[in-house]
């Protein structure tokens, strides 16, 4: 294929879609932002690629972020599938775990509902034992059988969940070949979720094949209307993938989106060279924050998404209904904000959309923190006489002015954001105020200084292209495959050939797709990390190692690291719980100068915000494509581009850098 030269990302939001391209043979960058087409996504692809002036034959690789698979786990609008367990284990859902989704709510139903009916629920005679023996083969006239039953359910897709099958997938296997000779789509557990836990790997390995047809349908179409370009997937734990990759397990792309900040937040602080980075990404619905020490984001494999069990590597991101359109409400505790959100339409008050009810943006543009004067992205006038008319009731049954029920909104709102900081970073060992709080989002910038001095973090970096954060993401990302396996070994009673055998065929697996796309295997990185616990543990640590595994170093470092999270650690025997392999072939994207030196400019205007009740300060407000390098602004003022901006309280100094960066940082 020929080299056209454009790096090309996009992310589809709920609201717009967002594209940053870079051509790395001149340096040229482009961000672009459209409306969000919501019952056809590869339109809006389209449509933002043809805002930027692009065409398919133009870009070299396209990388895409969706929230396809999110949304329709969200929204039930997954396609039905038929499981297959061994025989004596069909209602393993229905089973599921003992504790209630809603602890205190007993007029609501303790767990979700199994996701398939008991008629689609199949059985196999057979069995494995927890060594990976096998106690009973299935016979071919019981595999035909039941791949008969399953191809008469009325369903295109099957997911296989056969005990043990992590320990020795031999069953699967041979059912699955049978199965893929009969159905379009199949999701085999030891693919998907190679671990222990039985209701978390069916029900993982279930939902995977519910949304294997949306996925096919949509990469296939996708691919064809980009023919000309390389098309990328991002994935949960923060690389991308190829489509043919993303079909067969579309799980991974469950946090596509967050995925692709948190890979932006990995390439500024290795930029940067800053070891512990908080990255606070504030949309409009949620805000999501995850750390990342010494370049790389923490990845989790415990997850849940609408209610059910998700059991893929994820990059640990703690999100939370706190955005810029989260509802303000008041209970008998007092102020809440979100998790319910005014959405896309009609938005906030502020938006002039007819919206009604009271949003942390409409405070904001109360306290005089976004100009009215602008029309955000050139498409959405704000309307400041609504802002104030939606959060007048609360403020009446308060008994306070409005402008004091904005100020305790964005406190409230600050508070809730300060405890998610707290359990990426205390909960975990790490102390947060050593951290640097990266802040991009549409509101991320405009809430990253008070939250900062709440926290008691002391310097605020806000990238380019912060409002189109995750966009920048798909182009930064590496290409990569993560999978996790259970070892369940002591390290009393260590197997060493075992081991061995279950590294090496994990790393031919995660090898081969890389291979396909025509990597040299001398260009392929690897990540090895053992996931480590004192025996009778619920939870392990995640503990890095090279190749080959020296047992007493390993040893070392989980009681390093235990200690650390921990506070404690004992000479007790401990055992590998899981290996997690990732398999990566880097990107060297680089970015050349965003400004030069020169004369600063002079304020767009100056115009009154509110920072604490008594008084109002006149803030000057600055747009920030004229901010030369070197520029220093001390607070109060407020820094605008297309679509956010960047509030610097008093008590505050901004400097710029060549690469368009903005530092926020106390006055010392």
């Amino acid at each position: 294929m020929p080299d056209n030269g454009w790096q090309v990302g996009i992310d589809i939001g709920g609201t717009f879609t967002d594209l940053v391209a870079l051509r790395p043979t001149t340096g040229e960058l482009r961000s672009i932002k459209v409306p969000t087409q919501r019952n056809d996504p590869v339109a809006s692809i389209k449509a933002a690629l043809a805002a930027a002036g692009l065409a398919a034959i133009d870009v070299d690789d396209l990388v895409h972020g969706t929230t396809l698979v999110t949304n329709a786990i969200v929204e039930d609008r997954v396609e039905p599938v038929a499981l297959i367990a061994t025989e004596g284990f069909e209602d393993v859902l229905d089973i599921a775990r003992a504790g209630r989704q809603h602890l205190y709510r007993l007029d609501l139903p303790p767990k979700r509902a199994a996701q398939v009916p008991p008629e689609r629920r199949l059985s196999l005679a057979e069995r494995m034992d927890h060594t990976g023996a096998a106690i009973k083969a299935p016979d071919a006239a019981a595999i035909a059988e039941v791949v008969r039953q399953a191809r008469t359910s009325g369903v295109e897709s099957v997911a296989v969940s056969l005990l043990h099958a992590y320990a020795n997938p031999a069953h699967e296997r041979a059912l699955g070949a049978a199965l893929k000779s009969a159905l379009p789509f199949v999701s085999l557990s030891h693919e998907i979720n190679p671990e222990t836990r039985e209701f978390e790997r069916t029900a993982t390995t279930v939902l995977n094949a519910s949304v294997m047809p949306i996925a096919a349908r949509y990469l296939d179409r996708l691919q064809r209307e980009v023919q000309g370009s390389r098309l990328h997937v991002m994935h949960s734990a923060g690389g991308m993938a190829s489509p043919e990759a993303a079909a067969h397990r579309p799980l991974a792309m469950a946090l596509s989106g967050p995925a692709a900040g948190i890979a932006a937040a990995q390439h500024v602080a290795a930029t940067l060279g800053l070891d512990r980075v908080l990255s606070f990404d504030m949309g409009g619905t949620t805000t999501d924050v995850c750390l990342v020490a010494k370049g790389v984001a923490e990845i989790s494999t415990d997850s849940k998404l609408a209610g059910r069990p998700v059991r893929q590597p994820m990059v640990a991101v703690e999100s939370i209904g706190a955005g810029g359109g989260s509802l303000v409400m008041l209970g008998t505790g007092g102020l809440s904000i979100g998790p319910e959100s005014a959405g896309a339409e009609p938005g906030p008050a502020a938006y002039g959309r007819g919206g009604t009810r009271p949003t942390v943006t409409d405070a904001n543009a109360v306290l005089g923190y976004l100009d009215t004067s602008r029309r955000l992205g050139g498409a959405i006038s704000l309307d400041v006489k609504a802002a104030e008319a939606a959060l007048a009731p609360l403020a009446q049954r308060l008994g306070v002015s409005v402008i004091e029920l904005a100020l305790g909104v964005q406190r409230v709102a600050n508070a809730t954001m300060v405890r998610a900081l707290a359990r990426v970073t205390v909960e975990r060992g790490v102390d947060g105020r050593q951290c640097t709080l990266l802040a991009f989002g549409g509101a991320g910038p405009m809430h990253a200084a008070a939250l900062a001095r709440e926290f008691g973090i002391t310097e605020i970096v806000v990238p380019r292209f912060s409002s189109g954060f995750s966009a920048l993401g798909c182009i930064v990302a590496d290409m990569s495959y993560t999978q996790q396996q259970a070892v369940r070994m002591l390290s009393t009673e260590w197997d060493a050939n075992r081991f061995a055998k279950l590294h090496d065929d994990m790393l031919a697996t995660l090898m081969a797709p890389l291979q396909r796309q025509g990597h040299d295997k001398t260009a392929i990185q690897v990540e090895r990390t053992a996931l480590v616990r004192y025996v009778g543990q619920s939870y392990a640590v995640e503990v890095p190692f090279t190749h080959p595994l020296d047992l007493d170093r390993l040893g070392r470092d989980f009681r390093t690291r235990h200690r650390e999270i921990y506070g404690y650690a004992t000479d007790e025997h401990w055992e590998m719980q899981s290996l997690r392999l990732r398999t990566l072939v880097a990107r060297r994207t680089t970015f050349g100068p965003h400004a030069a030196p020169g004369v600063m400019p002079e304020p767009t205007s100056i115009r009154p915000c509110w920072f604490e009740k008594s008084a109002p300060h006149d803030t000057p407000r600055y747009d920030r494509d004229l901010l030369p390098s070197g520029a220093v602004i001390e607070g109060p003022a407020v820094i605008e581009d297309a679509w956010s901006t960047i509030v610097v309280p008093p008590g505050y100094v901004l400097n710029a850098d060549e690469m368009g960066r903005l530092w926020i940082r106390e006055k010392p």
